[in-house]
Order: structure tokens, then C-alpha cells, then sequence
């Protein structure tokens, strides 16, 4: 396996500007999630670091090779595409080694490296059988098997499991993520689904228009969102922000919020008079009858072992994520704590988190 290097990527389609300046690093062996929505150029990435387009500008390094323009035959990539492209005609064991027969491969390790790769993937006792009558979860790993026979330096994954039924996708996650354990496989995997990067990946890069908002592990992406638009997508329910005027100051450990001191991380940075949001995670609320901070309560969604319960406040609708034991009335009036150290402060008009003592241990962008 290898590391991938990228450096300044851009890619333009006439006037549309699909990838702006990407640049991040893969080491050999990590699992790294592009995750965004449709359009956000995640898919056009993977595809020019696959070969399968060409970059308007930038670097793409492969083990340290410069590979930019090589074509996805020379760059001992393995893809995974959503559709899984098999061989209806061709039964388990043929697809997996097809690429092998490609290569020229004597038959005795053909069979040798396929039945190796059907046992990883747990499907040894179906290589006979043709892959048309297959269920969605198995094809899956006959296209997964037929990407890891051929030992490539790294593997990019393209939504795989994008057309698979809610139970076979949260199975087959939890595969992948035992496979790369297994494999130690460097991987590049796209998706549109937060909770498939935040189970499998040991990096994530949030991508929206083209730009990578953010870069870093879940932990770091879901404790210190660097934008807005991750704080927002990333998190069920995500984070809530409650916006205010304010000049905020160098050294300040508190802002007015509807009337109300609410303690914040130390800031580390003046800012002139600007609309600002306090962010804050749902779990991260609790009611307390002695705080001045207070809301009516909208609606409540029982989750089981716990309960988000919507709040109208002065700055707009919250979520707190409490209990399951407690019940509230519609209209009900609740004080609302907010934990200091958790808590993000945002620039509305650049979306970016103004720099505080909650910052400053990582931070990416």
C-alpha cells in the first residue's frame, strides 16, 4: 500500500469550478471519507486522483511518484464504483479474478489469490454460483473481492453502498471497516452519509462547492467544526446556532444572549461589531429551573433511552438532546444550561469559527 498526496487540485468545466484548490494528505494505511452532498465535487476528486479526469491544475502524488497525468491503467489504483459493474455471464470466482486473467496471471495463483480474497471477504462458499441470483450485500463483496485480489497501492470507493437496502448498509459498513482493519488497505471512500464517514473513516474531508470546509478525524470534525456548514451537517440532530450582535474582545469569556451572561470559551481574537452564532451540541443542553436563559417548549421526539426536545427561544429554535424519563408539556417554559467548554462561537458573515480556547489544542480548515 502507499499514501496519496494532493496538492492545490482544481478542476473547471468551462466556467463551473467542480474542485477549487483541494489540497490533503493520505497516509499508507489510513481510511479517509470525501464527504458532502451531491454537486460538492467529492466524486470529481476521487475521479482525478483514479485517472478518470484530468485536473485543471494541481499535483497528485501516488508513493511519493508524481501521477498527475498518468492514465488509471499506470497507477495501480483499485475503484469501487455505486453500480457494481459485475460480469452477468461470469460466476463469483470468475469476476474476482478477471483482472488477474487480464494481467496474464498463470491459473494456479489466479486460484490461489481468489480463493485468499473470497475467504477475507467470507464468501468462499458462493464462488460458484453466478453472481446474477446474488443478494445486493454479496454482489457487493464480489466487487469489493474483485478490487482486492489484484493488491493495488490503494482503493477508492465511489458511494458502494449507495444502492443497498438501510439493514445490508449498516452490515456492510461495519465489514469495511473490518476489511481495511484486516488489510490495512490505504482507501479513499465517497459518500453523501455523515454516519457512514463518522463509523468508518479515520479522516474526513467535508467538501461543499468544491471546497474542502474542513480536514480531520470525526472526533475533531464533530468536536470543533471550522465552518458553519460542517457544525450544521455534521450531527443528528446537528449542531444549533443562536445568533446576536456583538463586538467581541481578546481575552472575553461570555456574550449577551437574549439579555443573559453565557459563559463561552476565552477568545482569542477582537473582532468589530458583527452578527455572530453561539453554537452548541443538542447533548450539550440542559434545563435548569435556575437558569435566566429560558424558552417555551415546541415539540419533543422520544428516542427511546433519551429525547430531543425542540425549545423557541429569542434567538430561534433549539434542540436539546435529554433524558427519556422526563415529560414536557407543549408551551411548557424551561431554563436552558449550556456547557462553557463545548460551546463554538461563528462568524455569520464568513461562516468560520471565531478562534477561542475551544480551538486552540487542533485546528483545520
Amino acid at each position: 500500500m502507499a499514501g496519496i498526496r494532493i496538492e492545490n487540485l482544481r478542476k473547471e468545466f468551462g466556467s463551473f469550478v467542480a474542485v477549487e484548490d483541494s489540497s490533503f494528505t493520505v497516509h499508507d494505511g489510513e481510511f479517509l471519507a470525501l464527504l458532502g452532498p451531491s454537486g460538492c465535487g467529492k466524486t470529481t476528486t476521487l475521479r482525478m486522483i483514479a485517472g478518470l479526469e484530468l485536473p485543471s491544475s494541481g499535483k497528485i502524488y501516488l508513493d511519493g511518484e508524481d501521477v498527475t497525468f498518468n492514465r488509471a491503467s499506470a497507477r495501480d489504483i483499485a475503484f469501487v464504483f455505486q453500480l457494481f459493474a459485475l460480469y452477468p455471464h461470469m460466476n463469483v470466482r470468475k469476476n474476482i479474478g478477471f483482472p488477474l486473467l487480464s494481467q496474464g496471471m498463470p491459473k494456479a495463483e489466479i486460484r490461489q489469490r481468489v480463493e485468499e480474497t473470497a475467504r477475507l471477504l467470507q464468501i468462499d462458499h458462493i464462488l460458484n454460483r453466478s453472481v446474477s441470483g446474488l443478494a445486493g450485500g454479496d454482489r457487493q463483496r464480489v466487487a469489493l473481492g474483485r478490487a482486492i485480489v489484484r493488491r493495488p497501492k490503494c482503493f477508492l470507493m465511489d458511494e458502494p453502498l449507495g444502492t443497498l437496502d438501510a439493514e445490508f448498509r449498516e452490515i456492510m459498513v461495519h465489514e469495511l471497516r473490518e476489511l481495511h482493519n484486516r488489510i490495512h488497505a490505504t482507501t479513499v471512500y465517497v459518500t453523501h452519509d455523515q454516519h457512514e464517514a463518522m463509523a468508518m473513516a479515520d479522516k474526513i474531508a467535508v467538501m461543499n462547492h468544491g471546497v474542502i470546509e474542513q480536514f480531520g478525524t470525526p472526533q475533531e470534525i464533530y468536536a470543533k467544526p471550522a465552518t458553519m456548514y460542517v457544525a450544521d451537517f455534521i450531527g443528528s440532530p446537528p449542531m444549533n446556532f443562536m445568533r446576536f450582535t456583538s463586538g467581541l474582545k481578546n481575552g472575553d469569556r461570555s456574550i449577551l444572549l437574549d439579555g443573559v451572561d453565557v459563559a463561552v470559551p476565552e477568545i482569542h481574537k477582537d473582532m468589530a461589531e458583527s452578527e455572530l452564532a453561539l453554537g452548541v451540541r443538542p447533548e450539550h443542553i440542559r434545563f435548569s429551573d435556575a437558569s435566566a436563559l429560558r424558552g417555551a417548549v415546541y415539540g419533543s421526539e422520544y428516542l427511546g433511552t433519551n429525547q430531543v426536545v425542540a425549545v423557541e427561544t429569542q434567538s430561534g429554535l433549539i434542540k436539546a438532546r435529554v433524558p427519556a424519563n422526563r415529560s414536557f408539556q407543549i408551551g411548557e417554559r424551561v431554563g436552558l444550561e449550556f456547557n462553557p467548554a463545548k460551546l463554538a462561537l461563528f462568524d455569520c458573515t464568513s461562516g468560520r469559527a471565531v478562534p477561542s480556547s475551544l480551538y486552540q489544542e487542533t485546528r483545520h480548515g
